[in-house]
């Protein structure tokens, strides 16, 4: 997936920091993420999000509010109108480029602002929120022993994560006027609510009082046990893959055939989780899976290892050559299950070097039905034609290429 580092102009002028996650294949339709009050757009679930939405073909446009993370500017003169102004000037950003966002996301105070900003852009078909306040007002709770100093002094320095922010009062009347029932009501798009019940910052009501203002089509997905911040990389995979799934109804998404030459397309594999080993796995836009390795290997164990993956090409391919085979014959078979072992642990394979190791794969087939011993010997030899299990038997050869 690669990555653009760009800047575009804010509300008032001052130069915002953004990342422009890009397909690899075709570029089929645009989202805009807005991050959680005073996070950055580099969290992990909007890492995590935008890398499965650019995977599917969707650009996703993720930035820096003004005065946070790499953008310029004072947070202190910020409110949640200038942040619904940058999600504007995002859109205009995205719009002079031939981008035009049809998608909106928005984490915590982030989800507040693109429901409010939705109505004011042109071309979103749908907008999904994470954990975000049905009243802007919430966020205040997160500084309220600091109110009665910023409406003396104007602003006051507070701990947020254990960051100093100063905030002033500005912010704080603009979220005690904003309400956000109208704007949700007048929403003319399909609305994805996601929230965890056990959100200690942003109660689950929250997601209540989005859900009953909007109209239909709407949705609610609950986070589980997920924190505000979904800091766990499981949780972040769950919701960016609801949302990659959700937005493909209204988007529109309609890809390009496989390339020539790639009568069964091209099996992409990039990195989810540089820290770990987390990968996805897709073979055009509407198979996605996921790669990994066990936490003892220094995995997430989210997916099955790549010898797992060759496990399982092996034991899908045994059972459809039987199944084709029984079904051409017109013989009672009913039901066909395959289990496959494999003896060696990939990191450890890898790691390995100047010993020879064979592999050696174990299947155990059952087969259901009113079978004949001469139908169940002749399928039982049948599975040995398999051509996964043929090519794993001969030697292979594999060609590689460094690309830009």
């Amino acid at each position: 997936m690669p990555t653009k580092r760009i800047r575009f102009t804010g509300h008032d002028g001052n130069e915002l920091d953004a990342r422009l996650d890009l397909p690899d294949g075709p570029h089929l339709a645009t989202a805009l993420f807005a991050h959680c009050f005073t996070c950055g757009k580099d969290i992990p679930a909007a890492r995590r999000i935008a890398g499965r939405l650019a995977s599917m073909g969707i650009a996703v446009l993720r930035f820096d509010f003004t005065g946070l993370g790499h953008s310029e500017g004072e947070f202190a003169n910020t409110t949640f109108t200038s942040n619904v102004d940058d999600l504007l000037a995002a859109c205009a950003y995205l719009d002079a480029q031939d981008m035009a966002p049809t998608l909106l996301i928005g984490h915590s105070l982030g989800g507040a602002a693109v429901l409010k900003a939705a109505g004011r852009m042109s071309g979103i078909k749908a907008v999904a929120t994470l954990g975000a306040p049905a009243d802007p007002s919430h966020v205040t709770h997160n500084f309220a022993d600091a109110l009665e100093a910023i409406e003396r002094d104007g602003q006051a320095e507070v701990d947020l994560g254990g960051r100093p922010f100063t905030i002033g009062r500005a912010f704080v009347e603009d979220v005690a006027e904003d309400k956000l029932q109208q704007a949700i009501h007048e929403l003319r798009v399909a609305l994805m609510v996601m929230h965890a019940p056990r959100d200690a910052i942003v109660g689950i009501d929250n997601a209540s009082g989005i859900f009953m203002a909007a109209r239909h089509p709407k949705s609610f997905v609950s986070l589980d046990s997920a924190d505000h911040l979904i800091t766990d990389a499981a949780d972040a995979e769950y919701a960016a893959e609801v949302i990659a799934t959700w937005a493909s109804r209204y988007l529109d998404l309609f890809p390009p055939a496989p390339p020539p030459g790639a009568p069964e397309g091209i099996i992409r594999v990039a990195e989810a989780d540089p820290s770990g080993f987390l990968q996805d796995v897709n073979a055009g836009p509407h198979h996605h899976v996921l790669a990994d390795e066990p936490e003892a290997y220094g995995g997430t164990d989210q997916g099955m290892t790549p010898y797992g993956f060759l496990s399982a090409g092996l034991g899908a391919c045994t059972s459809m050559t039987i199944r084709m085979y029984a079904r051409r014959k017109k013989w009672p078979l009913t039901h066909v299950a395959v289990d496959v072992c494999h003896d060696k642990v990939h990191r450890q394979d890898a790691e390995a070097e100047g010993t020879e190791k064979v592999d050696t794969w174990r299947r155990r087939i059952r087969l259901e039905g009113d079978l004949s011993d001469d139908q169940r010997a002749r399928l039982l030899e049948i599975a040995d034609k398999c051509p996964v299990h043929r090519t794993l038997e001969r030697a292979s050869h594999v060609e590689t290429e460094l690309i830009d």
